[in-house]
């Protein structure tokens, strides 16, 4: 059943003054050229409008553009203290072992030293171990092909993080 209103949530951030609605997409995604292109196509009829053109403004980014997002994002396994949010996707490796803890925490490392950014995952619903696998499998990419892989990985953590603005009261 399709429904011609705006959803509640949705209606809600389309009349938020521009500054708050850009503070609540900054804390969606840290970059800044990403949450001026959302807020200068509001309002959004549909949530799956604002989806796409979170699509659109993930795969227009410029390399600088990706480096101020993904700066906003902590490292696996050590979500930013007192933030629901990292705390949440990051859940899978909350009962992780002091083994699979210290793995990730090398791993962390040897990627950003490798690529010269925190290794970016789409860390809701995995488990440690898939996200522990996930960055084994990706050090091994070439620099381009990972720059593909973590806008993929953003516009996913995008979409989620704007469901949870927009989603009914």
């Amino acid at each position: 059943m399709t429904s011609t209103s705006t959803p509640p949530g949705l209606a809600r951030f389309n009349t938020l003054e521009e500054h708050a609605a850009h503070t609540a997409l900054h804390e969606a995604c840290a970059s800044t050229a990403w949450a001026k292109r959302l807020l200068a196509t509001r309002p959004y009829a549909t949530a799956e409008d604002l989806y796409a053109a979170s699509d659109a403004a993930t795969a227009e980014l410029t390399a600088a553009d990706l480096d101020e997002a993904m700066a906003g994002h902590p490292p696996i396994g050590r979500p930013k203290p007192g933030d629901p949010t990292s705390a949440r996707e990051q859940r899978g490796m909350a009962g992780a072992s002091d083994a699979l803890k210290a793995e990730m925490l090398e791993l962390n490392l040897a990627y950003q030293e490798k690529f010269g950014h925190v290794f970016l995952i789409c860390a809701t619903g995995r488990t440690g171990e898939q996200m522990r696998d996930a960055v084994r499998e990706r050090i091994g990419n070439t620099p381009e092909r990972e720059r593909e892989l973590v806008r993929t990985e953003l516009g996913k953590i995008n979409r989620i993080r704007l469901a949870r603005l927009v989603e009914d009261d």
